[in-house]
């Protein structure tokens, strides 16, 4: 499915959620797709069980997937991902980073054109 980086800083199961929001924003996992269980997960990627369940706990906090117990873990609708506190984190974030984008003499054209690419690759993004 994709690649850890074990020499990275970043810890691993912050790589995993990075890795599972990069497949579900850009659509190639949809809406009610079942994630990988545990276990298939840790065996694949040769790390402990216990950290695919804490990347699966955090990605469901923060409203990409949800849980059926029994079931398994599945991506949520996108309309579902509205939550007001994450979405309030990311505009402060971008709000910082493109005033610091300015800062350095990147020019707004610049600015534009890469938003312009990434909603076209986002789901739900401009064509």
């Amino acid at each position: 499915m994709f690649e850890l980086d074990v020499q990275s800083r970043r810890p691993i199961y912050e790589q995993l959620m990075e890795k599972f929001k990069e497949l579900i924003i850009s659509d190639v996992l949809k809406e009610h797709d079942q994630l990988p269980s545990v276990r298939i997960l840790a065996q694949e990627l040769t790390i402990n069980p216990n950290t695919i369940q804490k990347a699966y706990r955090q990605l469901e906090a923060e409203g990409f997937i949800y849980t059926v117990p029994g079931k398994g873990n599945f991506v949520l609708p996108p309309g579902e991902l509205k939550n007001s506190l994450k979405e309030e984190k990311i505009r402060s974030e971008l709000t910082r980073v493109l005033a610091e984008a300015l800062y350095i003499g990147i020019e707004k054209k610049e600015i534009y054109r890469l938003v312009k690419d990434i909603s076209s690759i986002a789901k739900g993004g401009e064509t």
